[in-house]
């Protein structure tokens, strides 16, 4: 049996709640037909130019992103406008785009979880409580967890390098011997919440897009933070095929499930 648009997002949904997002956060479908058959789904954390031409080229009918396809409305659809363009392709071409965002960083074994296995962390538990408009449960945006073996700031960060396969990241420390035992993973943009890492009393607080200035204020108060850049997120890709196979195996659903193979991480190190 084919599934629509709609019964995979209800799977989706159902793993991560869309109540868990962050206020003002555009989750959900934002492009497409929730009656749509889906032969074929592709799986990636932005949605690009380059990833729309890859589904146009491999007949996908709905993309499932991490990373919404609009943050703000758009204020007029131009085709000379490369963004106003790729709405374009996709509303011509019949695909569907759903995007599931701070719903799945804030989902018990979701985004962060995901983040602190590739980490190799123990003893993986929740921090950084988010207020919302419901009581229970209580939702949190971080993990938490312990090395297998203590190993210093700078050891760590030159393993997460390979870990994360990016080629620079940026350290902030003024202890690079300092031993770390306890680690705090913040996906996306979390410099802003260095002070409830330091709270859950981690040694190293790992997130990306850390801005300037903050990064002074992380120093002050003796936390180190390695950022390893937004694109970490990307092991969506690892992540959410697996479950995909197993609503399918659970509902008798035939889809193939694809993989991006753009890498959308719009900076390099030269």
């Amino acid at each position: 049996m084919r599934p629509t648009v709609q019964q995979i997002i209800d799977q989706i949904e159902a793993f991560a709640p869309p109540r868990y997002a962050e206020q003002h956060d555009p989750i959900g479908l934002q492009i497409g037909n929730r009656a749509q058959i889906v032969h074929k789904v592709l799986v990636t954390l932005d949605v690009r130019p380059e990833v729309v031409q890859e589904a146009i080229d491999n007949q996908i009918d709905l993309i499932l992103a991490h990373h919404p396809l609009m943050f703000h409305p758009a204020p007029h659809l131009d085709y000379k406008d490369s963004q106003q363009k790729m709405y374009m392709d996709l509303i011509q071409q019949r695909i569907s785009v759903f995007a599931a965002h701070t719903n799945l960083d804030e989902t018990p074994g979701g985004m962060n979880d995901w983040l602190a296995e590739k980490v190799g962390l123990r003893n993986i538990r929740p921090f950084n409580p988010r207020p919302k408009d419901f009581t229970e449960p209580t939702i949190y945006l971080g993990t938490v967890g312990e090395l297998t073996e203590p190993q210093s700031v700078l050891e760590f960060a030159q393993d997460c390098k390979t870990i994360f396969n990016v080629s620079g990241l940026r350290l902030t420390t003024h202890q690079p011997g300092r031993l770390v035992k306890r680690v705090a993973i913040i996906g996306g943009d979390g410099g802003k919440f260095y002070r409830e890492a330091l709270l859950a009393k981690a040694d190293v607080l790992i997130t990306g897009d850390v801005y300037y200035h903050t990064a002074h204020e992380m120093l002050a108060d003796g936390l180190s933070v390695i950022d390893p850049g937004h694109h970490i997120e990307s092991v969506i890709v690892e992540k959410l095929p697996p479950l995909l196979e197993q609503w399918q195996q659970q509902h008798d659903w035939q889809f193939e499930i694809q993989v991006s193979q753009v890498n959308t991480d719009p900076f390099q190190f030269i």
